[in-house]
């Protein structure tokens, strides 16, 4: 492509040229600090998620540090309009994680409110799930979760915003007897993780587990 030729790809972390599907070059591509988590088995994330709701299961694939090169490449993602790092990021999963004979029924990920997405143009997220989806053979659905409000509930102190964070997401339509996988890009107090969570466990009976691009150690 002539475009490839004036406006190469280039490694996130050093700026060396690389092929068009890639996001770090061989060099740098060590220095990403993956978790090694096993979903069935005991980790960091699910000890978090179980001091804020019953989870089933959890995965993350990276760890998210102050300067680390996960760092970048979640920017990446979400801020700078290339949807296939999501892509990249799903093949990453692929390669590490196994749900064995104990699939999820169903992959949502975390919704953006209307106003966000339409200015980002997408949800990150978004095509991260749909890779899976179409790797693991297991159903998505982009809509069974609405943000509810535009604003950032981390940031919310009166009693009215704090009435908003409390019903931050709702379930659009029933849901029963599903063991949901909820996805997300970066896990930090995992107070928006909860909230969802506690909307699909009380919508009927269900089961949430919890895979993330990245953990905030």
């Amino acid at each position: 492509m002539i475009l490839d030729l004036f406006f190469p790809n280039r490694c996130l972390h050093c700026s060396t040229i690389i092929d068009a599907d890639l996001l770090v070059c061989n060099l740098c591509f060590n220095q990403i600090h993956f978790t090694h988590y096993h979903y069935f088995t005991e980790n960091s994330t699910k000890e978090k998620c179980r001091l804020l709701f019953p989870v089933e299961n959890t995965y993350a694939l990276m760890q998210f540090g102050e300067e680390n090169l996960s760092r970048k490449i979640i920017h990446e993602l979400k801020y700078r309009g290339r949807e296939t790092t999501g892509k990249i990021l799903a093949a990453w999963v692929t390669e590490r994680l196994d749900f064995k004979n104990e699939k999820p029924d169903l992959l949502v990920s975390v919704p953006l409110h209307y106003k966000k997405q339409r200015e980002r143009g997408y949800n990150q997220l978004h095509v991260f799930t749909e890779a899976l989806s179409a790797f693991y053979h297991i159903p998505f659905d982009h809509h069974l979760i609405k943000r509810n409000h535009y604003s950032k509930a981390q940031a919310l102190k009166d009693k009215k915003h704090r009435l908003e964070t409390e019903n931050m997401f709702s379930v659009t339509k029933p849901v029963s007897g599903k063991h949901i996988l909820l996805i997300d890009d970066v896990f930090t107090t995992g107070n928006t993780a909860a909230t969802i969570a506690w909307e699909i466990l009380n919508a009927g009976d269900n089961k949430v587990s919890v895979l993330v691009m990245a953990m905030d150690e």
